[in-house]
């Protein structure tokens, strides 16, 4: 692990090959510590997922910095539109002039092509879209855990699936990548604010999650996970069917 900032403590570590995950620890008065988390993905097209939000776009620019030159990034993607998401997405596309925004036909339609000050790439539910070494394939996840416009990435050469929000970790996401037990945390996080939309289509969508088969869960806030991913969101369907 790398870090790239001692006084935030923003650091940058490879989960996967050629995929970096970029963390920020933080300290939210009333909920103690936290972190949001990036992840960027080192090829002929390099994509980063999430921007951080704005306030935080200096730290993470740094740390992009660390592995890539960022005039090189190609795709700035994210799950959904809030601003740890695609906060700083603005800054990100002045700073990347080849990059475009990454997201579902739906953030397109009724965000994105109006907050974004370049046009977006509009990606459909199950659409494959290569990188070079890479590739990453979009599924729609309306309300899973929350927003219409909702979806995750699936990286197919290292099986690293982009999770977004789902099993997110309070904490500080100290260590990079663990095999340890993130369910339980992540439920007891989910049960204390209750950030999920409660959709009755949360455990289709989670299975359908599931029959990718990922080695690695790329969560946005705690740490990634390594190991059977599809028994992981099986047993988080199981939750929330509880």
């Amino acid at each position: 692990m790398t870090i790239t900032n001692s006084q935030s403590g923003t650091n940058v570590h490879e989960i996967a090959d050629g995929l970096y995950r970029i963390n920020t620890p933080v300290s939210i008065d009333g909920a103690g510590a936290f972190s949001f988390n990036q992840y960027l993905i080192m090829d002929d097209e390099p994509l980063i997922f999430h921007t951080g939000p704005r306030k935080m776009f200096a730290l993470v620019l740094e740390a992009v910095q660390s592995v890539l030159a960022v005039e090189k990034l190609r795709y700035i993607a994210f799950s959904h539109v809030e601003a740890d998401e695609c906060g700083s997405l603005n800054q990100w596309l002045t700073v990347s002039p080849q990059a475009v925004p990454l997201c579902g036909t739906i953030a397109a339609m009724v965000s994105i092509s109006d907050l974004a000050d370049r046009a977006p790439r509009a990606v459909a539910d199950g659409e494959l879209l290569s990188l070079g070494r890479h590739s990453v394939r979009w599924f729609d996840t309306p309300h899973l855990p929350h927003a219409w416009e909702c979806g995750v990435l699936m990286e197919e050469k290292t099986s690293t699936l982009l999770c977004g929000d789902l099993l997110s970790q309070g904490g500080t996401g100290q260590s990079p990548l663990v095999e340890s037990d993130i369910l339980g945390p992540s439920e007891a996080f989910r049960h204390e604010l209750d950030y999920f939309s409660h959709t009755k289509n949360a455990r289709a969508m989670l299975e359908r999650l599931a029959s990718t088969n990922p080695s690695t869960l790329a969560c946005m806030h705690g740490s990634a996970w390594h190991g059977d991913g599809a028994k992981l969101l099986r047993a988080l369907g199981d939750k929330w069917s509880e």
